[in-house]
């Protein structure tokens, strides 16, 4: 029996390894491709996940056909535009979820924040209202959203006030015309056939997804990606502040400008694909920052170097010795008045910080 004099061992917590991030990669890639062959096969016409992999390589080797043409027929005309549609919406709306997220510092802020779903449903109901057909349709969605996130944006600019809240305002305000266009458009619509499409594109659905949609809306979308990969980083410095990456010498209005206009690219696109799908691009940048953390380079791709702990130390004891240096040969009176100057600027540049809180 243990007495309060000889209390019980500390368990050792041994701290855990994270992951390596090339690992976990490599490993939701691998995940993806099992999900997307085993998805391939699924159906009322169900296909074997090896007869799937020997249709998919027959394209590109010499591989003898010994499976019906029947399945060949169903993977390349039905099922696989389907998936590789629900893999290009699933990426857009998720990373410009992301995009989002850090560049307004709101860990609840979804891609259709400032209006790009409503606007592409009132883009597509219009479409459907004049039956311009299935190409129409998604063009109307697409112009219909980029003209919601042209309206949102403008609208910090006729009032000269273009912060985030700001703008975040707009969105909701833009959002809300949209819905009540919308409502009015539904009321106009034929209640027999034109009412049933407007709604069946609004709950949201690949069952129509074909191979034009994937090859005209997959260059965009890959375009976009590809653009908010190569500014990884700039996120992670917009979500320092304003005040913070503008000490760090960034042109937060042009970075946070392209920033928002890739992510409404892809919500665009996405919506005009797939019609409006909701949480996927709120809830999955949170399911990354689970496995991989805050840091954006990792969400959207790298880690951070830990280099920077060693330069920053090194920084801080070349101040220290800087400053005794400085106190050297000085008399306690021109000590203390060193002292109350440096109070003074600290003081002023503590204030100067807190009037540009207010003004942003």
């Amino acid at each position: 029996m243990r007495t309060a004099s000889n209390p019980a061992p500390a368990l050792e917590q041994t701290p855990r390894r994270p992951c390596s991030f090339p690992v976990l990669f490599l490993g939701c890639l691998a995940a993806l491709l099992i999900l997307t062959i085993l998805a391939i096969g699924v159906g009322r016409y169900a296909i074997s996940p090896a007869t799937v992999v020997r249709v998919l390589l027959s394209r590109f080797l010499p591989i003898p056909a010994t499976w019906e043409g029947q399945a060949e027929s169903v993977i390349f005309t039905l099922r696989l535009p389907r998936i590789l549609a629900a893999l290009l919406v699933g990426s857009a709306l998720s990373l410009s979820g992301a995009a989002y997220q850090g560049v307004f510092k709101n860990p609840l802020v979804a891609p259709d924040m400032l209006g790009v779903s409503a606007g592409a449903c009132v883009g597509a109901s219009v479409g459907i209202l004049m039956n311009a057909g299935g190409v129409g349709i998604q063009a109307g969605a697409l112009l219909g959203g980029l003209a919601a996130v042209l309206l949102a944006i403008a609208i910090p600019k006729v009032i000269k006030n273009q912060s985030m809240m700001t703008l975040v305002l707009a969105g909701v305000i833009i959002s809300g015309l949209m819905n009540a266009i919308l409502g009015l458009l539904k009321y106009l619509a034929d209640p027999e056939t034109q009412l049933a499409s407007i709604t069946h594109w609004q709950l949201g659905s690949l069952a129509t997804a074909v191979w034009r949609d994937v090859f005209t809306m997959g260059p965009p979308i890959l375009a976009a990606i590809i653009i908010l990969l190569l500014m990884r980083w700039r996120i992670n410095i917009l979500s320092l502040g304003e005040n913070e990456a503008k000490s760090l010498g960034m042109d937060i209005r042009r970075a946070r400008g392209i920033i928002i206009f890739c992510a409404t690219m892809l919500t665009a696109c996405a919506v005009c694909t797939s019609g409006t799908i909701g949480w996927i691009g709120l809830v999955i940048p949170h399911f990354g920052r689970m496995m991989v953390g805050p840091d954006n380079r990792k969400l959207i791709h790298l880690t951070l170097l830990p280099e920077a702990a060693p330069a920053v130390a090194d920084g801080q004891a070349n101040q220290c010795a800087f400053f005794q240096t400085l106190e050297q040969g000085l008399s306690p009176q021109e000590r203390a008045q060193l002292d109350a100057l440096l109070r003074r600027v600290t003081e002023n540049g503590r204030q100067e910080y807190l009037r540009l809180e207010r003004e942003d």
